[in-house]
């Protein structure tokens, strides 16, 4: 009896921790995903500043000015596309996150759904089997 019930605890504590479990792995991998993706991008930006940083140093005339200035507008054009790019990604890696949560849960609500399922019919049957049949002699 005593085995029957631990068995049955641990059960619903593996039921009830199991999604947990599940969301926060899912956490771990997805904010190592953001974290490269972040520290790519980083290495991507600082390598466009330093790169007219550099630019902007040579620069010895007129026509340096010029051709700087135009180097200026064309880092500014492609700048913008990337950062627009990694708003993109972030936003498709947050909701792909989001819809593995909502699917975890999803799945763990159909689990404790069945199992309430199960539980009544199982309750419900034990319960008709324990009545005496009501015959009737008055």
């Amino acid at each position: 009896m005593q085995d029957k019930m631990m068995n049955a605890f641990a059960e619903q504590t593996k039921n009830m921790y199991n999604p947990m479990r599940k969301i926060n792995s899912l956490l771990v991998e997805n904010m190592e995903k953001m974290t490269d993706f972040q520290l790519e991008a980083l290495k991507a930006y600082s390598h466009m500043g330093l790169s007219q940083m550099k630019s902007a140093t040579e620069v010895k005339d007129a026509d340096g000015v010029r051709d700087y200035s135009a180097s200026q507008a064309e880092m500014m054009s492609t700048l913008s596309k990337k950062i627009l790019e990694d708003a993109k990604t972030m936003a498709d890696m947050s909701m792909e996150f989001k819809s593995e949560v909502e699917k975890i849960l999803e799945e763990s609500r159909a689990q404790a759904f069945n199992k309430a399922a199960e539980e009544t019919k199982s309750t419900a049957s034990k319960s008709t089997a324990s009545k005496p049949a009501s015959g009737g002699s008055k």
